[in-house]
């Protein structure tokens, strides 16, 4: 066998099986060469000048080394070509994922920056957006933890800044949510400039008399940028579930607690901007308008070019029917997109049901799913059709007020004692003809605060279809004080 640079390794392992524990020896990096996965997917693929820049050595260098050991264990001549091409690139997705998350593992450990570009440009050319979100997933299952990964995620962001660049941001047809999405970060953007503009002019140190010249502009700027909540719930609540349907788990985990930062961040900010630290409040500010700006990045470069490339149209079409119910940050989004999926729109809210469920306007439950839910809620329910008649109550555990079986199809009024009659007529009437659409009532009941409430039901048209009356025990509830954030089981 000639040692060439395009030798395959696993070729001449399978060959030479003891150059296994010499590349250990040989350097430090080759260590990794014996993790039975990296030599299944790197080891397999790579050619000696790929495992000459895994481990930073000049390919002259390690085929002259490796030439040494194969003649002096077997007493062989191996031929060393060191002429022809440099470096090439991996195209296993499976290997050069192993490569993007021994460099990850690595850049954990502390180690240069500089060094690890290095080493990418050694071995991959470009990287695609879904092989980082799968490297982060794939971290996170082998045992990092997540909090590290949301840690090394900018750093591994600017390793691999320099490939992402070449790639065009993902588009879309005006009104596509994906079009809207960006529509919001170029808003975004425009909001930061305008508060770092504001932040210059507090000067350096920054000055107290300053910011209270600026404080009306300043508050008004973080009101502002409050609302890319909107943005992040869309995210989180639109495309993080379906990418985790389709298998793609890292960046809802990652990218999630990163917005979560964020949100404390601007809430911070909004408490200093009333103290006395412009300091402070000038290095949180312009802390949070880069983590914002990094997220546009991390979006537009990752999240939505593989979103796109994983999710289906129908996927699509839930996403712009739950974008349309959390609402816009900062924009009005195009229609383009929308008008097309008219029929689409209607038909999604049955696709997902299957035989036994039944379709309702956010999901699809089996009959007894429903019971059981109705059983369970903290409160008494029944309903009253639009013919005053008594269609079903919720049979609870412990109800506030007795019902049995016998009430079903009975009217209403004659539930009731004669001198209240009067009143459940009153409310029945006002709902009927929409002069009304609620009635509130509580009670002292055996030492029990019992609220009692009253709704009207109408459907799409507007058309009275019955009443709804609910029933709750609100004692613990109306002595809540402060906040509870933290879960207390014993």
């Amino acid at each position: 066998m000639n040692l060439t640079a395009k030798t395959k390794l696993n070729d001449l392992v399978r060959d030479y099986p003891f150059l296994s524990d010499f590349l250990a020896g040989f350097s430090p990096r080759y260590e990794k060469l014996k993790n039975p996965i990296l030599r299944r997917t790197l080891g397999r693929v790579a050619t000696l000048s790929q495992v000459a820049g895994f481990g930073d050595i000049p390919l002259e260098k390690l085929l002259s080394a490796l030439a040494g050991e194969i003649g002096r264990v077997t007493k062989e001549s191996v031929p060393v070509e060191t002429s022809g091409p440099g470096a090439e690139s991996l195209d296993s997705r499976e290997a050069r994922l192993e490569v993007l998350k021994d460099i990850i593992r690595d850049l954990h450990q502390g180690e240069a920056m500089a060094t690890l570009k290095q080493r990418f440009a050694a071995l991959i050319r470009d990287v695609a957006p879904t092989e980082i979100a799968e490297m982060e997933q794939n971290l996170i299952e082998e045992g990092m933890p997540e909090s590290e990964v949301k840690r090394l995620c900018d750093v591994h962001v600017q390793v691999f800044k320099e490939s992402l660049e070449g790639q065009s941001s993902a588009d879309s047809t005006p009104g596509h949510p994906i079009h809207t999405l960006m529509k919001e970060n170029r808003a975004l953007e425009g909001i930061a400039a305008e508060m770092r503009d504001l932040l210059d002019q507090l000067g350096s140190p920054p000055s107290s008399r300053v910011l209270l010249n600026l404080k009306p502009a300043l508050e008004a700027g973080l009101v502002r940028l409050a609302e890319v909540d909107k943005h992040y719930l869309k995210k989180e609540n639109q495309f993080f579930p379906l990418l985790e349907a389709k298998g793609v788990s890292g960046p809802s985990k990652v990218m999630w607690a990163i917005h979560d930062d964020i949100r404390d961040h601007l809430k911070q900010a909004r408490t200093l901007l009333h103290g006395s630290d412009p300091a402070a409040l000038a290095d949180l500010l312009r802390q949070v308008l880069t983590e914002l700006l990094d997220m546009v990045y991390k979006e537009e470069k990752i999240l939505f070019p593989m979103s796109l490339e994983t999710l289906a149209e129908p996927d699509w079409v839930r996403v712009k029917q739950g974008e349309e119910e959390i609402g816009y940050a900062w924009i009005t989004p195009g229609r383009e997109w929308k008008e097309t999926h008219k029929e689409d729109r209607q038909m999604s809210s049955t696709a997902n049901t299957t035989p036994g469920q039944i379709s309702l306007d956010t999901g699809a439950l089996t009959p007894e799913q429903v019971n059981l839910m109705l059983k369970h809620l903290p409160l008494d329910v029944s309903y009253v059709d639009e013919n005053d008649t008594v269609a079903y109550y919720s049979a609870t555990p412990e109800r506030i007020f007795t019902r049995v079986p016998a009430v079903i199809g009975r009217k209403v009024q004659n539930c009731h004692p004669p001198d209240s009659v009067h009143v459940v007529n009153r409310i029945l009437d006002a709902f009927r003809k929409g002069e009304k659409s609620s009635a509130d009532f509580w009670i002292q009941l055996g030492g029990k605060f019992i609220l009692i409430r009253y709704f009207a039901l109408r459907d799409e048209k507007g058309t009275y279809r019955g009443c709804l009356e609910v029933s709750q025990d609100a004692t613990s509830i109306r002595a809540l004080e402060g906040q509870k954030r933290l879960l207390d089981w014993k």
